[in-house]
């Protein structure tokens, strides 16, 4: 067992196993912002290439290699980011799941992420990604009484049994059987059923009342009337479109939303310490006022 220190000197402790991951992860290169785009575009022509296929604007051996480039785009993506999910996971821990178990629900928020990023937002790849990490993380300390296991390895894995199985219903009009899944992914009917059970296991919803995005378990809000990100508008298949809606706003709009809600992989912060880290003399008050406006202006821009 060795330790592990988080932000504020606080130790965490980390098993042998891990700490190989931890020394594996290190070793891939971060990206840059032309490289995010590039790759993220790759990744999406992958994922309309079976369209693409259907309506006969590519040929079969053009549309297997376009997949081909999206699968190696999308675990470069992947692999140069699992850094991102470490530095997050490290501020749930001690809170009833191991670190292990929050890195493993952060790998699945992260591939949702390079699943829909969009290249064309003016927008870091780490900033979108850090919003889907952290509700997979805390999804799953709200259902902390069933910790879900997922290895490292099966992150790629899972990726590509989604992928597969939307290409099937494109192009097929139902869904796969096992059978014709494992022959797409070229696996056996026994390892298919090993991922659909992890896929299932990450794909429950929680119960009413429960909030999705861990209203329950983030830090303290201070003003209970400022409109949560999940209640005023943060639904999951308008994130891309809100991360890219914060270059609309004035530079202090942008930057009260992006502290507010952790949107630059930072924990959320409380209004009055928002506040105080813009300019001494805003109070509460006056940055709640500018939250509900700037939310406003991006449910404007939704609703259009």
């Amino acid at each position: 067992m060795h330790a592990l220190k988080r932000a504020g000197g606080a130790i965490i402790a980390v098993d042998a196993g891990l700490q190989v991951y931890l020394k594996q992860i290190n070793e891939s290169p971060l990206l840059t912002a032309d490289e995010e785009k590039r790759l993220a575009t790759i990744v999406q022509a992958g994922q309309h290439a079976a369209t693409r296929f259907k309506a006969r604007e590519i040929s079969l051996p053009e549309r297997e290699a376009i997949e081909s480039q999206a699968a190696q785009a999308r675990e470069t993506m992947v692999k140069s980011n699992l850094r991102l999910v470490v530095n997050i996971a490290k501020k749930y821990a001690k809170r009833g799941v191991t670190l292990n178990d929050l890195i493993n629900e952060g790998n699945l928020g992260l591939i949702r992420a390079v699943e829909g990023f969009d290249p064309n937002q003016n927008t870091r790849f780490s900033t979108y990604a850090s919003w889907w990490i952290k509700q997979s993380i805390k999804r799953s300390l709200i259902n902390s009484d069933k910790p879900i296991h997922i290895p490292a390895y099966m992150v790629e894995m899972i990726s590509r049994f989604r992928e597969a199985r939307e290409q099937f219903v494109e192009t097929e009009g139902r869904s796969p059987t096992t059978e014709e899944l494992a022959e797409r992914l070229e696996m056996t009917v026994t390892k298919v059923n090993h991922i659909r059970s992890a896929v299932k296991a990450v794909s429950t919803p929680t119960n009413d009342g429960e909030s999705v995005n861990g209203a329950a378990i983030t830090e303290s809000i201070a003003d209970s009337r400022t409109p949560s990100p999940e209640h005023a508008l943060l639904s999951e298949s308008e994130t891309t479109r809100i991360v890219g809606l914060l270059e609309m706003l004035d530079d202090r709009e942008s930057e009260i939303l992006r502290l507010r809600y952790g949107l630059d992989g930072k924990d959320p912060m409380t209004l009055k310490d928002i506040g105080a880290t813009i300019q001494p003399t805003l109070t509460r008050e006056r940055v709640r006022q500018i939250e509900c406006e700037a939310l406003n202006k991006i449910k404007e821009h939704l609703d259009e």
